[in-house]
């Protein structure tokens, strides 16, 4: 059930919502390790409040395990522009931080805490955006702005942004444009757009067998052999050789088991677990169909377990990229490079809505210890927001050329 609140921006309480490092702060101070929010929703709804933002809390999922999730939107024209992200984040794991993972340190003028990259920084950074945005406007909103945020992107992300999606088509609130603050630069600011990705399928292989000594093969049938032959065949025929935009698509093997602890003895049953990230030559139906077709030849008993967490996706290049490219560029002085490499995102299911591009911080302290950002790259990453609403909401780039 969704809750919608609506709430006249204060003057007086707006700090924190302009200020992108505060905001981060008090993200990161909540421990929202999927699956708990731990006040992190809260925090962000009250900072989206105080700017004059609706705020719709979009709880899903079942009874025990319920996903806290988000959209707040102003405005009700055209065009509208969403920005998208997870106030979940992973574990503190067990190697050692400096200061509290959840403290929101800033030291040498870096903040440190887990999630400052990945991705409360961008959140924050959405936030002060958005909120110097209104500021020069000073009330006159030409299109609209939201933010879609949920809890379960690092989880098994069931019940967050796809199900948030699916909630804003029903209720006519799909945007015309998302940007995702993934942290998608590896070593600096200004280095990378994410304008697609690739899909995801993992694949279990069971192929059955007869159980028997070693020593008379000839009363027992040895399953290990035809699943080596049906991995070999897997793995030396060439997927595709890549796209203009994407690299060639790559299958591995991430597991071979038989469960033998005994050495004269042949196994009933081997199994393995493949996966296969795909690119826009290729579908999650057409792959299970190559599967499939490879153990008819090689273990034809064979059964499969596929599962396809994201299909690959491209946003076309046009008008609202090259919008990205250049509020990155005046900020940075560096033209971002368009790529599509990398793992997942839940911009997989926005593509099914909209054109959806990824930028944000640089990735390369996510889920480690000491998960760091710069100051001046979180207030950096805030101007290149602003830039790009300027950009997209007063004319000079509109949607409708990418999908």
């Amino acid at each position: 059930m969704s809750t919608t609140t609506t709430r006249q921006a204060d003057p007086t309480s707006v700090i924190a919502a302009h200020d992108p490092l505060a905001l981060a702060q008090a993200l990161i101070r909540c421990p929202s390790v999927t699956p708990d929010d731990a006040g992190a929703q809260a925090v962000l709804a009250d900072a989206l409040r105080r700017i004059g933002f609706t705020v719709t809390s979009l709880p899903f999922g079942e009874a025990g395990s319920v996903t806290p999730n988000l959209f707040a939107r102003i405005g009700t024209g055209a065009p509208h522009v969403c920005f998208a992200g997870h106030t979940d984040v992973v574990p503190a794991g067990d190697a050692s931080w400096q200061d509290d993972p959840f403290g929101g340190m800033v030291r040498d003028n870096v903040l440190y805490g887990r999630g400052a990259c990945d991705m409360k920084g961008a959140i924050a950074a959405f936030v002060a955006a958005s909120a110097t945005w209104l500021d020069r406007g000073k009330g006159a909103l030409s299109g609209s702005i939201s933010l879609l945020v949920t809890g379960d992107e690092e989880g098994p992300a069931r019940d967050g942004t796809v199900r948030v999606l699916d909630w804003m088509a029903a209720n006519r609130q799909i945007p015309d444009f998302c940007l995702v603050g993934e942290p998608t630069n590896p070593g600096v600011l200004g280095e990378m757009i994410k304008i697609g990705r690739r899909g995801s399928l993992n694949a279990h292989i069971v192929v059955p067998g007869i159980q028997g000594h070693v020593a008379y093969p000839h009363r027992a049938d040895n399953p290990v052999h035809r699943l080596l032959a049906l991995l070999a065949e897997l793995t030396t025929r060439p997927l595709d050789g890549g796209t203009d935009h994407f690299e060639p698509s790559s299958l591995q093997v991430t597991s071979i088991d038989v469960g033998n602890k005994a050495t004269n003895v042949i196994p009933a049953q081997a199994e393995a677990r493949v996966n296969i990230r795909f690119n826009d030559q290729h579908t999650g139906a057409s792959l299970t169909a190559m599967l499939h077709e490879a153990c008819e030849r090689q273990a034809p008993e064979a059964r499969l377990d596929i599962r396809v967490s994201g299909e690959a996706f491209r946003t076309e290049p046009g008008p609202l990229v090259e919008a990205l490219v250049t509020a990155i560029e005046a900020r940075t002085g560096r033209r971002p490079k368009l790529d599509t490499g990398g793992g997942t995102s839940d911009a997989r299911f926005i593509a099914h809505h909209c054109p959806v591009a990824e930028f944000g911080l640089v990735g390369e302290t996510m889920h480690k210890a000491d998960e760091c950002v710069p100051v001046d790259d979180l207030q950096a990453l805030s101007g290149i927001y602003l830039d790009l609403l300027g950009r997209l909401l007063d004319g000079r780039a509109r949607p409708g050329a990418e999908r």
